[in-house]
Order: structure tokens, then C-alpha cells, then sequence
């Protein structure tokens, strides 16, 4: 397999698969009807999950009735994910290089991945293992920034992000329009991510690559910085759950015949 994993999600990403899980949020139901409509997915279909982690949207597939073949390239996320889904296939694997015979599958989703690979080498690939007409969709959830307080917060992390690829900066579409697919078509759903403090702010903040691959003093600083900024929100002091608010940002590109 060749080794095309970004350091920070290599250096990362190994340590805090468990942090990984707690802080994450899960996404809107409105993915499901968006998995069978727009992606087509059911009982008749095979849908690579590439970047899979942990397995945080290997669930919404499986319960399509498709077949899920989860691609990774990180091994203690894969771990994880095969624990959770012992039933479905797990494979090392990146998406410069993926182990899957040509026109094999009909979907490929990339859930809060695809900035990490985002170049022609990979939408290559990609192309390579998809069937003619087959789909690629890209997820990402995003902190609704329209809410006062979420800029605050994403300021403390955007502060530390060094060449990191993140979905915010756009980078990623750079890559479209690509000669094997379709333009790329969007959708928006609003949700929330309700829990501690502990889980819904710290542990998801923790679960970036760039922060998590800090050194643990660093680590502690960011903790800081994150508490006063709590404890400055009106609508977060002293609160024990909150609802972090959300968008999901959910793009199609067909393949060509």
C-alpha cells in the first residue's frame, strides 16, 4: 500500500481512537433518505466507506442493506471499526491505492475524509473502482458558525492548524471538475450534538489530528483556552449537557458511462 497518509492525521489519529468516538457527533436523518435517493444505495449495491476511522458513518451504510466494504488507512481507527462492525469487510488501504478489483463497486462516500486526499491521483482511483454511472459522495459536519459563540471556538483550533487539510478552507474542490465525473450537486442539513461538555466541546476538539498530535502540555494549553472561553459564553457557563450546533454538508458526483 503506498503510504500517502498526511502527518497529522498519522501521528494523530493513531492515539485517540476512543476520543475519537465520545467526541464526535453523529449525522442528521435526513443522510438516510439522502444515502437511498441520491446515492442509490440498497440491498443491490456494494459502497466503499473510504477514511472510514472508527466506523462513526460505517453505521448509516449498513443500514442501507448495501454491501460495506470500509477502507482505512490508520490501524487503531480500523480496530476500532471492526470491533463496532465485526460484519463488515475492513481493509487497510488509502485512497491513492485501494484494494478492489476495477468497476467494482457502485458507491464510494468519503464521511469528514475527503480533504485529506483530495487530488487528482486519488479522484483517479476512485473513478478506477467505481462502476459506470457510480456515485461518489462526500460528507462532511461542520460547527454552525452562525451561532455566536462556535467562531470563538473555532478560532482556538484554526489557530493550530499548520498545513492541515480541512474542509472549511475549500482547498479540496480545487480537484473538480475532474474528466471522469459529473459536477459536484450539494445539499445542507442543520443538527445538533448534544452531551457534556466534556464529550460534545473538549473530547471533539481532542479528536482533531493536529490537536491530538501536540505535545500533552500543548494539549493542556488548548484545554485552557477552550475552559475560559466557556466560562465567558452566557449560553454555556455552568452548563453540564449542551447542544453543540451543526451543519452537514453532502455533495454527488456521478461517474460517467
Amino acid at each position: 500500500m503506498k503510504d500517502q497518509v498526511h502527518h497529522a492525521a498519522a501521528a494523530g489519529y493513531k492515539t485517540i481512537a476512543e476520543t475519537y468516538v465520545r467526541g464526535r457527533p453523529d449525522y442528521p436523518p435526513q443522510v438516510a433518505d439522502w444515502l437511498t435517493d441520491t446515492l442509490g444505495l440498497n440491498a443491490h449495491t456494494a459502497v466503499i466507506d473510504l477514511g472510514a476511522g472508527t466506523g462513526k458513518f460505517t453505521g448509516r451504510l449498513v443500514a442501507t442493506g448495501a454491501q460495506v466494504i470500509a477502507v482505512e488507512p490508520v490501524a487503531q481507527m480500523l480496530e476500532k471499526l471492526s470491533a463496532a462492525y465485526p460484519d463488515v469487510l475492513a481493509v487497510k488501504g488509502t485512497a491513492t491505492d485501494l484494494p478492489l478489483p476495477d468497476a467494482s463497486v457502485d458507491v464510494v462516500v468519503c464521511a469528514q475524509a475527503f480533504h485529506w486526499f483530495a487530488d487528482t491521483e486519488a479522484l483517479d482511483e476512485i473513478a478506477r473502482v467505481l462502476k459506470p454511472g457510480g456515485r461518489l459522495g462526500l460528507v462532511w459536519n461542520l460547527r454552525d458558525t452562525r451561532v455566536s459563540w462556535v467562531p470563538k471556538l473555532d478560532a482556538i483550533v484554526n489557530a493550530l492548524e499548520g498545513d492541515t487539510p480541512r474542509y472549511y478552507t475549500g482547498a479540496w474542490r480545487r480537484v473538480f471538475p475532474h474528466p471522469a465525473f459529473g459536477p459536484l450537486q450539494g445539499q445542507r442539513f442543520s443538527h445538533g450534538h448534544t452531551g457534556s461538555l466534556e464529550d460534545v466541546i473538549f473530547n471533539r476538539v481532542r479528536s482533531t489530528s493536529f490537536i491530538a498530535a501536540l505535545p500533552q502540555d500543548e494539549r493542556a494549553k488548548v484545554d485552557e483556552r477552550i475552559r475560559a472561553m466557556i466560562e465567558s459564553e452566557p449560553e454555556l457557563q455552568g452548563k453540564d449537557v449542551i447542544t453543540v450546533p451543526y451543519e452537514t454538508a453532502a455533495f454527488v458526483a456521478v461517474k460517467g458511462s
